[in-house]
């Protein structure tokens, strides 16, 4: 089981680079075949940078493409959540969108994050790539 960075996502929804990778990782979940945890922050930090960019149609699309993801559960985090994710920004010198995530991805016992944040490197938990994950596969 994992927990998905919020820009595993935003590689699909801004065309970037990585896309194939990420949407050929992210079909394993929607199809069930992996589980994976995404948090609320990173549903709502989504909403914040696909309206920046005025992408409000993608938006809507994204949000009801959640529901039919059948290996994804979005955890909604606590405020103990969250000040224990402010504890770690001190202690693991991450940011706060980072410790939040790493917070909830150790609360949960996650095999790794997912994410090309390069900032989770070195924690207790480690960090993958989606092609670490389906490996042996085209993209």
């Amino acid at each position: 089981m994992y927990l998905i960075d919020t820009n595993i996502f935003l590689e699909v929804l801004l065309g970037r680079r990585r896309k194939k990778e990420c949407k050929r990782f992210l079909r394993e979940i929607r199809d069930g075949k992996l589980r994976a945890f995404f948090t609320d922050f990173s549903v709502y930090s989504i909403i914040v940078i696909m309206s920046s960019f005025n992408r409000l149609d993608g938006l809507k699309k994204f949000l009801r493409s959640l529901r039919g993801y059948k290996g994804l559960s979005v955890y909604n985090t606590s405020l103990g959540d969250e000040v224990r994710a402010i504890e770690n920004c001190k202690k693991l010198n991450l940011s706060v969108e980072d410790s939040i995530q790493y917070t909830v991805a150790r609360k949960l016992g996650v095999t790794a994050i997912i994410s090309y944040d390069k900032h989770f490197d070195g924690l207790d938990i480690p960090r993958l790539e989606p092609s670490n994950v389906v490996k042996g596969k085209e993209f």
